[in-house]
C-alpha cells in the first residue's frame, strides 16, 4: 500500500471515530460468520461502532488524534469498539457480548489515556455509570436540604398540634 493510500485510510479512520477517546479493543477473528454479523448488528443496535483494520494504521490514526494507551494492544487480529454514550456502557456491552460469545476475546482498551486489560476492562463493566453516577451525586447533594425539611416539618408539625390543643382545651373552658 503507498503511502498517499496509507493517508488516505488514515484520514478516513479519523472521521470515522470522530470525537470518540475511550476505546475497547476485541479480537472476533474466531467468530464464525453468523455469529459475527448478528454481533455487528447488535453493536450496531446500541450505537456501538466497529472497525477491524491493520493494527499499525489504526495505531497512526489514534496518534495523530491524540489517543494514547493502545499500543501495547494493538497487535494481532483487533477490532475498535467505540461509542455507546460512555465508557462504562460499552465496556457492559462488549463483557455482556463476551460472555454469550465464547469466540469474541477482549483484549483491553483505553480510557482517557490509560491502557487497561481485559479485566480491568470487566472490572469496569461492573461500575456504575454516567446517568447512575450524577443520578448519585444528585442524591447526595439533595440529601442536607431534605434532612433540613424533615427536621423543620416534624418540629413545626408538634408545635402546630400542642397550640391547636391549647386552643382547644381555651375555647371548652
Amino acid at each position: 500500500m503507498g503511502r498517499h493510500v496509507k493517508d488516505m485510510v488514515i484520514s478516513d479512520i479519523q472521521s470515522r471515530i470522530g470525537d470518540a477517546k475511550d476505546f475497547i479493543v476485541v479480537d472476533c477473528s474466531k467468530m464464525d460468520a453468523i455469529s459475527a454479523n448478528r454481533w455487528r448488528l447488535g453493536l450496531r443496535k446500541v450505537q456501538i461502532k466497529a472497525l477491524t483494520v491493520k493494527n499499525s494504521i489504526a495505531a497512526n490514526a489514534l496518534k495523530k488524534k491524540g489517543i494514547e494507551g493502545l499500543d501495547t494492544i494493538l497487535a494481532g487480529p483487533s477490532t475498535l469498539l467505540w461509542g455507546a454514550g460512555d465508557v462504562v456502557a460499552l465496556s457492559k456491552a462488549v463483557t455482556n457480548y463476551a460472555k454469550e460469545i465464547p469466540k469474541l476475546e477482549i483484549k483491553g482498551g483505553s480510557v482517557e489515556g490509560q491502557t487497561l486489560n481485559a479485566a480491568a476492562v470487566d472490572s469496569l463493566s461492573k461500575s456504575a455509570g454516567r446517568v447512575e453516577t450524577i443520578g448519585q451525586i444528585a442524591g447526595l447533594m439533595l440529601a442536607p436540604g431534605r434532612q433540613l425539611a424533615g427536621c423543620l416539618q416534624s418540629s413545626g408539625g408538634q408545635l402546630a398540634g400542642q397550640l391547636k390543643t391549647l386552643s382547644e382545651k381555651e375555647i371548652s373552658e
